[in-house]
């Protein structure tokens, strides 16, 4: 799905102010809600260039990444060797995992169930190889907010936009995965998408928190 180019632009984006600033925010979020552990055995799912890989590898989690996109994985796996650690990264479908029943002591998933249309199909495999009383995140971009309606624009503007093949998803469509295990919800990315550099902070994310509805929302379950 994402050729070369878009990989590479990619983490440019992340680069920029408004993209560093998004990024610390959404791994505020994720990580405060997942609380990793050191010495546990974690899936990232959809892992791309590697970026939460990296950050969950800093925690102490022994970390598998898996992505559709090989030029994704190419970018992970430069960046997992710059920075001298050791991160599997294997070409694989998160619908279709190559994994056992059981497996991780936790999976995470950020910014990949955008481009999942059968996510009830995906989720289940993602619960399937995880670990009883292991915990399950699942991040995305929600369709009702600001940022949401941008993606779906561009979507159809422009269909050599990644975002044509795009399925975004609201917070219920989280909560309905499986509304049995499900612990908690959050949201994050208030800052709308034309935001100016100089409201790049947290003080502007708090007060927009009470004004409009989040870009990114969280999900976390727990296998029973």
């Amino acid at each position: 799905m994402f050729e070369n180019e878009t990989a590479n632009q990619y983490d440019a984006w992340y680069e920029t102010p408004l993209g560093s600033f998004v990024d610390r925010v959404e791994t505020d979020a994720a990580i405060k809600l997942f609380s990793p552990l050191a010495n546990t055995r974690i899936l990232d799912a959809g892992c791309g260039t590697g970026n939460f890989s990296l950050k969950l590898h800093q925690y102490g989690c022994s970390v598998t990444g898996i992505d559709l996109s090989a030029d994704m994985l190419a970018i992970a796996r430069r960046k997992a060797l710059q920075a001298k650690v050791d991160i599997p990264f294997r070409e694989m479908d998160l619908a279709h995992l190559a994994f056992p029943d059981n497996y991780f002591d936790g999976v995470f998933s950020m910014a990949a169930f955008e481009f999942i249309h059968e996510a009830k199909q995906a989720y289940s495999e993602l619960y399937r190889v995880l670990k009883p009383g292991g915990k399950l995140l699942i991040g995305t971009i929600n369709k009702t907010s600001p940022w949401g309606r941008m993606y779906a624009e561009h979507a159809r503007n422009d269909e050599s936009s990644v975002f044509h093949h795009a399925s975004l998803k609201t917070l219920a469509d989280l909560q309905t995965l499986d509304e049995k295990h499900l612990l908690a919800t959050a949201g994050c990315v208030y800052i709308p998408p034309d935001a100016k550099d100089e409201t790049l902070n947290k003080e502007e994310e708090h007060k927009l928190s009470t004004l409009s509805s989040p870009g990114f929302i969280l999900g976390l379950w727990e296998k029973s």
